[in-house]
C-alpha cells in the first residue's frame, strides 16, 4: 500500500464508486467501505483490472456508535495510511416530522453526523501530522436551507456543510484541504430508502453520480470548500443568500412537495 491512498465511505454504489473510481484513475489507492460486502468486491476487482493500484475492502456498518472506531483499527490493522477521506455514507427520508419514525431518524443522525465527525476526527490527526491530507464530505443542497418534510435530514446536511466550512478554516495553512460537496437530485438509489419515491424530488432534474463525482474531486484538487456541482443548484444557492428566511423554508418545502 503507497502513501496515496483514499478511503471513501458508501463506496458500494452512486457517488461513492464512482469517486472511488476517479481517485484509482489518478493514481491512488482505495479503501472502499460499505455495508454491502458483495458489491465492494466487485468494485474492487474492476478497478484493480483497470488502473494499476490497490483496493482494500473494508465491509461496515458505520450507523453504529461503534463503527468509526471499529473501522479505524480495521484499517490501522492493514497498515494502511490515510492520505485523503472521503465522507460520502449517509442516507435522508421524508415525511412530515410527527409521523416519521424516531429510530430511523436517530441511525440517520449516527450515520450523516456522528460517523463523519468521528471519522474526520479519527483521520485528520496523522494528516496534520504531516502537513498533507485532504477530508472531502458529501453535504447537500439540503443543507442550505431548513427544509420541510425533511427537517432531520437538511439539518445533518447542514452541520455536515457548517462543519466542513469551519475545518477548512481552521486547517488551511496546516496541509489539510476540506472541501464539501452539495448536490441537488442525483439518480441513485438514494432515493429507494426513506419514503423519499414519494417526495416528487425525482421529478426535479437530477444529475448523473458521474458528473456529480467529477465536480467533487475536481473541488478537492482544486482547494475549494465548497462545491455545487450544477449551474440551477448554483442559482439557488445564491438566491437563498437573498431572500428572506422563511421565504427559502418555503422555497424549501416546495421543492420536495410531493406531486
Amino acid at each position: 500500500m503507497t502513501e496515496n491512498t483514499t478511503l471513501i465511505t458508501g463506496a458500494s454504489s452512486g457517488i461513492g464508486s464512482e469517486l472511488a473510481r476517479l481517485f484509482a484513475a489518478d493514481g491512488s489507492d482505495v479503501v472502499l467501505v460499505a455495508r454491502r460486502e458483495e458489491r465492494l468486491v466487485d468494485l474492487a476487482t474492476a478497478i484493480e483490472a483497470d488502473h494499476d493500484v490497490s483496493a482494500t475492502v473494508i465491509p461496515q456498518d458505520l450507523a453504529t456508535r461503534d463503527g468509526p472506531g471499529e473501522l479505524v483499527e480495521a484499517v490501522a490493522d492493514r497498515g494502511i495510511d490515510v492520505h485523503t477521506l472521503v465522507n460520502n455514507a449517509g442516507f435522508g427520508n421524508y415525511g412530515s416530522f410527527d409521523d416519521t419514525d424516531l429510530e430511523t431518524e436517530t441511525t440517520m443522525i449516527d450515520l450523516n453526523v456522528t460517523a463523519v465527525t468521528a471519522l474526520t476526527k479519527l483521520f485528520v490527526g496523522p494528516m496534520l501530522d504531516r502537513g498533507d491530507g485532504a477530508v472531502l464530505n458529501v453535504a447537500s443542497m439540503a443543507g442550505m436551507a431548513p427544509t420541510p418534510k425533511q427537517a432531520v435530514y437538511s439539518s445533518t446536511k447542514a452541520y455536515v456543510l457548517s462543519f466542513s466550512e469551519a475545518l477548512a478554516h481552521e486547517f488551511h495553512d496546516r496541509g489539510v484541504d476540506v472541501t464539501a460537496l452539495c448536490p441537488g437530485p442525483v439518480a441513485t438509489e438514494f432515493f429507494e430508502r426513506g419514503d423519499l419515491d414519494e417526495s416528487g424530488i425525482e421529478d426535479n432534474p437530477q444529475l448523473d453520480p458521474a458528473t456529480v463525482a467529477r465536480a467533487g474531486y475536481d473541488g478537492l484538487r482544486a482547494g475549494k470548500r465548497v462545491v455545487v456541482p450544477s449551474r440551477r443548484m448554483r442559482f439557488l444557492a445564491q438566491l437563498k443568500r437573498v431572500l428572506p428566511r422563511r421565504r427559502v423554508v418555503e422555497l424549501a418545502e416546495r421543492s420536495v412537495a410531493a406531486e
